[in-house]
């Protein structure tokens, strides 16, 4: 018998971290020993205890630090050193974020934060100003707070903070303190925030892409700044959702053959976990749009929609376009009321244009 799998371990954000560290420099500048641990009150108003690995600083500006645990979530900023220095400011002053080496700076707008700011969320902002408090006998504090986080300049170049227009290094973030082991819900916050960006700087024209290949030819095809790509991965529900309620000029969806298959019929969560291509469903819609005998029945007991696709391009049948135009369809729906101008590319595994739509079926 084989053993069920076990829950899958969740972790902290850099928010968390950061705020457990900035309460431990806090509690140094006011004369106290290093402690071993602190305890910080989440968003939820959950306290947790957190380990601090390393002091150093000065007595006026002390600096403690935290190893940031993911869990069991592909995180990036796993086992990253989060550094927290504290240094008293003027009476008056209030809470003071700084961005330290590592910490990135905001350059665009359309992100929670303005332009100059340090890449600080608001939520990690809250719990800093919380947990000072709290350690400063229920006063708020004056105090500068400056965030750092070892080698964060080169992990910031595995992120898509480049294209938010964050520089210099990643972003302190959280809403909730905790990491959801492979968190859909950061990622479809992640494209949100593209579009923000995008919307801000008034781009007429944006690339939502399900992958790598799809997202570079899909560029080079439209000649897009990576400001105007936005990687929507699986979530296709999630970008879409979004949209309909924060429209941009014009909007072109990106994907293989496979992915676009299922959006066009009806899935707008594409991962393969969660969707499945319907093979019978697809060969009954080539027969409804003109394909050669004998090519519906093929594409009915194919086992996937890239081998669909070959039989039906060795009858010269354009396939691609059949799904485009479905893909469009459903997008188009999804997407309703905006006024966005819509169009669909398809390509395959090489990164050639296999189909495109741009409107109802035009076959």
């Amino acid at each position: 018998m084989t053993q069920p799998p076990s829950p899958l371990r969740r972790g902290w954000t850099t928010g968390s971290c950061a705020t457990a560290a900035a309460k431990a420099a806090w509690l140094v500048l006011q004369g106290h020993e290093p402690p071993a641990s602190v305890w910080i009150t989440l968003p939820s108003g959950k306290e947790v205890a957190f380990s601090l690995c390393q002091f150093s600083g000065t007595p006026d500006a002390p600096c403690a630090a935290v190893i940031k645990d993911a869990g069991d979530d592909p995180d990036i900023t796993h086992g990253a050193m989060i550094r927290c220095t504290v240094r008293a400011l003027a009476a008056g002053s209030g809470i003071v974020f700084r961005a330290g080496p590592g910490v990135g700076t905001i350059t665009r707008p359309g992100l929670p934060l303005p332009p100059g700011e340090p890449a600080i969320n608001p939520t990690p902002r809250a719990m800093i100003r919380t947990a000072l408090t709290q350690a400063n006998n229920a006063i708020p504090p004056d105090a500068e707070v400056t965030i750092s986080i070892d080698n964060g300049q080169e992990l910031a170049q595995h992120t898509l903070n480049g294209r938010l227009g964050i520089v210099e290094g990643l972003s302190i973030l959280g809403t909730t303190g905790i990491v959801m082991p492979f968190s859909c819900s950061a990622w479809i916050e992640s494209i949100h925030r593209g579009v923000d960006v995008a919307r801000a700087e008034k781009l007429p024209h944006i690339l939502a892409a399900t992958g790598n290949v799809s997202e570079k030819a899909g560029q080079a095809l439209y000649g897009l700044p990576d400001m105007a790509l936005i990687e929507m991965g699986d979530f296709a529900g999630g970008l879409l959702k979004y949209l309909r309620h924060h429209p941009v000029p014009r909007l072109s969806i990106a994907g293989g053959i496979a992915k676009m298959t299922k959006l066009g019929q009806g899935c707008l969560d594409l991962h393969s976990s969660r969707s499945q291509a319907d093979m019978p469903a697809l060969a009954d819609l080539a027969a409804q749009h003109g394909a050669p005998h004998g090519l519906p029945e093929q594409i009915k007991t194919s086992p996937t929609v890239a081998e669909a696709f070959l039989l039906a391009a060795s009858h010269t049948y354009p396939l691609g376009s059949l799904i485009a135009h479905k893909a469009w369809e459903v997008a188009q729906h999804t997407l309703s009321p905006a006024p966005t101008q819509l169009d669909v590319l398809v390509f395959d595994r090489a990164g050639r244009l296999v189909g495109k739509a741009d409107g109802p079926f035009a076959l």
